[in-house]
C-alpha cells in the first residue's frame, strides 16, 4: 500500500501541472477551460485516493491509465500556452484531439470513482447500490464483477464478505479462466483472512472457494505461497466441525491438483490435525494419537497402570499396550511443523471410553490439536461428524498418494488403526476414503523397505487391524468399491507377512473366479507379488496359490478372459511355473501346454518382462516334466 501512494504522487502533481498550464493558455481557450474543470476534478478524486484503503490490483491498473491521460492533456495543453507569435502560427491542434483527450479524462474519472466506491464498502446494502460498469473494465465486464467482489472481500463487514465469498464460489465454478482471474486479482489472501476471521458461514464458503480455485498446479503454488497451509491449519484446530469438514475437503483437491504441495501441508502440520480427526470417537484413548517431546517408557507405563487399575487383566493388558505406545512415541521423528505439536483430539469419546486422561492431558508434553473441547465436538450431528472424517480420510489419501515423509507422519500417528476401523464401521464416503488412504500408503510402503517395516511390522497391532479389515472386505468379495482397493492394499503388503500367515492367499485366489474382470485382474496382478521373485517367500506362496486351487482359475483367465485380465493371469503363471516346476497339479492343469500355446500368440508376448519369464518358464517345467511325464500324461 505505501507504493501504491508513492504511485499516486505523480498523478497529483501532473494534475496540478495541466490545472496551471490550462489557465495560461492562449489559443483554445474554452477548450482549455473545459479540460481544466475536469483535471481538477480528478485531483480531487486522486488525493481522497492517497488517503484511501483503496484495493491494490485494479487501483494500480486505474492509476496507470489515469497517469497516461493526464500526460496527453499536458501536452496539448502545452501547445496552446504563449510561446511567441510565430510558434503559435504554426501549431497545428486537430480538431478532435481535445475531444479524445477529454474522453479519456472522463473515463479516469468514471475508474476513479468506482475505485473509491468499491474500496470503502461500509456495510451490506452498499451491495445493492452499484455504480455501473467502470471503464476499465468495458472489454472485460468479468473482471468488473471479480473485482467487485474482492474489493468487498477486503472491506466489506462480516455478513458481506460471506455473500461475496458465495460470489466469488459462484465464478469460480463458471470455468477455469474466471477463477485464474480471481487468482491473479489478488483474491487469495482475503479469502484466507475470511477464514481465519470470519463467521462459521463465511469460513466454510472461503474454504469452498479455496477449493474450486485449486484447479491446476500453478494456481496451488500461488495459493501456498499466499499462506493456504496455516490458515487450514488453524482452522483444522480451532473451528466449527462443519467448516473444518470443507476445509478438509479444500486441502484433498489442492493436493489432488497439484502434489508438490503435499509437503507443504505436512510442515504446516495439517496431516496430525486430519488424523486427529479421524481419532475422535473412532478409538476409545486419544492418548494413542499424542506425540510426547520428553517422555520415558516408565512415565508411560505408570500412567497406564494407574488409570486402569481396576482389575487385574484389564491392568495387565493396559500395560503391553503401553509399552508399545510408549515405544511408538519414542520412536517417532517430529517432521517439520509437527517437531511440538501432538495429533490428539481433546477428551473422551462418547461410547465411553475413558483412558484419554493422563498422558495426552499433560499439558507441558502435548498439546490437543482438536482446539474446540470434546464435550462441544460430541453435540455435533451425526451427519456432520461423518462428514468431517470422510473428507479427513480424502485429505489423508490425497496427501499419501506418493509421498513417502507424509505416509510416515500419518503412520506414526497411529492413523491406520483409526482408518481400519472407519474401514469396517464407517458409512458411505467414509469407509471408501479410508481404503482409498489405505491403499496409497501401502502403495508406497511397497516401494519404501523402511515404512513397510516399521508401519507393517507382523507384531504391529495397527498394522494386524489393518489386514484384518481388508481381509474381511475381500473375503465378502462384495463388487462394491471397497473391493478393489483393498486387494491392491494386500497385494502390495505381500512382502510382510510370514510363511505362516496362512489366511491371506485363499481369499484372492478365490477372487480369480470373479465374474468381474477388474476384480480378477487385480487379484491376479496381488496374487503376482506374492510369487514374483521379489518377493523372499515366493516358493511358499507359488505353493499356497495352487493349493487353493489357482491353476485351474488362471487357466480359464489365459484361456478365455479379456487382454488386460489374459496378461496379468499370464504373468503370474509364468512366476509359479518357475517357482514350482516339478507341481504335480501344475502338470494336471496342463500349464506346459498354456505356456506353450501363449508363447504363440503376438499380443502375449509383447511385454518384454513376459517374454523372458514364459521362455523360461517353459524350460523349467519341461526339465522337470520330462521325468515324470507318463505318470502326468
Amino acid at each position: 500500500m505505501d507504493d501504491l501512494k508513492a504511485i499516486l504522487a505523480r498523478p497529483i502533481q501532473l494534475a496540478e501541472q495541466v490545472i496551471k498550464w490550462a489557465e495560461e493558455a492562449q489559443t483554445c481557450r474554452q477548450e482549455c477551460l473545459d479540460l481544466k474543470a475536469k483535471v481538477e476534478r480528478l485531483a480531487t478524486l486522486l488525493r481522497q485516493a492517497a488517503r484511501a484503503d483503496l484495493y491494490e490490483r485494479p487501483a494500480r491498473r486505474n492509476l496507470e491509465d489515469t497517469g497516461k491521460a493526464l500526460d496527453k492533456a499536458a501536452a496539448l495543453l502545452d501547445r496552446c500556452r504563449g510561446h511567441g507569435l510565430v510558434r503559435r502560427v504554426f501549431t497545428i491542434i486537430p480538431a478532435g484531439s481535445f475531444k479524445k483527450t477529454s474522453n479519456q479524462l472522463d473515463n479516469s474519472l468514471g475508474d476513479l470513482s468506482w475505485i473509491l466506491r468499491v474500496s470503502n464498502y461500509s456495510n451490506a446494502d452498499d451491495l445493492d447500490d452499484h455504480i455501473g460498469l467502470p471503464p476499465i473494465a468495458q472489454n472485460e465486464p468479468i473482471l468488473f464483477l471479480i473485482w467487485e467482489q474482492i474489493a468487498v472481500l477486503y472491506t466489506g463487514n462480516p455478513e458481506a464478505r460471506a455473500d461475496a465469498a458465495a460470489s466469488i464460489v459462484s465464478l469460480a465454478r463458471d470455468n477455469d479462466r474466471y477463477g485464474r482471474l480471481i487468482i491473479e486479482e489478488d483474491g487469495v489472501p482475503p479469502l484466507l483472512r475470511l477464514i481465519k476471521e470470519g463467521s462459521s458461514e463465511g469460513q466454510e464458503t472461503a474454504a469452498l472457494a479455496i477449493g474450486l480455485l485449486g484447479r491446476d498446479p500453478e494456481c496451488v503454488e500461488l495459493m501456498v505461497l499466499a499462506g493456504v497451509c496455516t490458515a487450514f491449519a488453524k482452522i483444522l484446530k480451532d473451528a466449527p466441525m462443519k467448516v473444518q469438514g470443507m476445509v478438509a475437503w479444500a486441502v484433498s483437491e489442492l493436493a489432488t491438483n497439484h502434489p508438490k504441495c503435499q509437503d507443504a501441508f505436512l510442515q504446516s502440520n495439517v496431516i496430525r490435525l486430519l488424523v486427529s480427526h479421524l481419532a475422535f470417537e473412532t478409538v476409545q484413548e486419544h492418548s494413542k494419537y499424542a506425540v510426547a517431546s520428553k517422555m520415558s517408557i516408565h512415565t508411560v507405563l505408570m500412567d497406564k497402570k494407574n488409570n486402569g487399575a481396576s482389575s487385574a487383566s484389564a491392568s495387565h493388558h493396559d500395560t503391553l499396550e503401553a509399552a508399545d505406545q510408549a515405544t511408538t512415541m519414542l520412536a517417532a521423528k517430529p517432521t517439520g511443523g509437527a517437531a511440538s505439536s501432538s495429533a490428539t483430539g481433546a477428551g473422551t469419546s462418547s461410547s465411553g471410553g475413558g483412558g484419554g486422561v493422563g498422558v495426552a492431558g499433560t499439558k507441558q508434553h502435548s498439546a490437543s490439536l482438536s482446539g474446540t473441547s470434546t464435550k462441544a465436538r460430541e453435540f455435533e450431528d451425526a451427519e456432520t461428524k461423518a462428514y468431517l472424517k470422510a473428507n479427513a480420510a480424502k485429505a489423508l489419501w490425497q496427501l499419501a498418494t506418493g509421498n513417502a515423509a507424509v505416509c510416515k507422519n500419518i503412520t506414526e500417528s497411529r492413523a491406520l488403526l483409526c482408518l481400519s476401523v472407519l474401514l469396517e464401521k464407517g458409512v458411505d464416503d467414509v469407509q471408501y476414503n479410508s481404503a482409498m488412504a489405505l491403499m496409497e500408503i501401502c502403495l508406497v510402503a511397497e516401494q519404501n523397505a523402511d515404512l513397510r517395516r516399521s508401519a507393517f511390522k507382523p507384531t504391529s497391532p495397527a498394522a494386524r487391524a489393518v489386514v484384518d479389515q481388508l481381509l474381511r472386505v475381500v473375503h465378502k468379495a462384495d463388487y462394491d468399491e471397497l473391493l478393489i482397493p483393498c486387494i491392491i492394499s494386500l497385494g502390495c503388503l505381500s512382502r510382510t507377512f510370514r510363511a505362516t500367515e496362512t489366511r491371506i492367499i485363499g481369499p484372492l485366489v478365490n477372487l480369480l473366479d470373479e465374474r468381474e474382470a477388474d476384480v480378477s485382474r487385480e487379484a491376479a496382478v496381488a496374487l503376482t507379488k506374492f510369487a514374483c521373485t521379489e518377493n523372499y517367500l515366493h516358493v511358499d506362496h507359488s505353493k499356497a496359490i495352487i493349493h487353493h486351487g489357482g491353476a485351474k482359475h488362471l487357466v480359464q483367465l489365459v484361456y478365455f478372459a479379456e487382454q488386460a485380465v489374459q496378461i496379468a493371469a499370464l504373468l503370474l503363471v509364468c512366476y509359479i511355473a518357475h517357482n514350482v516346476p516339478d507341481n504335480e497339479e501344475l502338470a494336471q492343469a496342463e500349464i506346459l501346454t498354456l505356456l506353450e500355446w501363449a508363447s504363440k500368440q503376438a499380443a502375449m508376448v509383447q511385454d518384454p518382462l513376459i517374454d523372458s519369464l514364459l521362455l523360461e518358464a517353459k524350460i523349467r517345467m519341461e526339465l522337470y516334466q520330462s521325468r515324470g511325464a507318463k505318470g502326468y500324461y
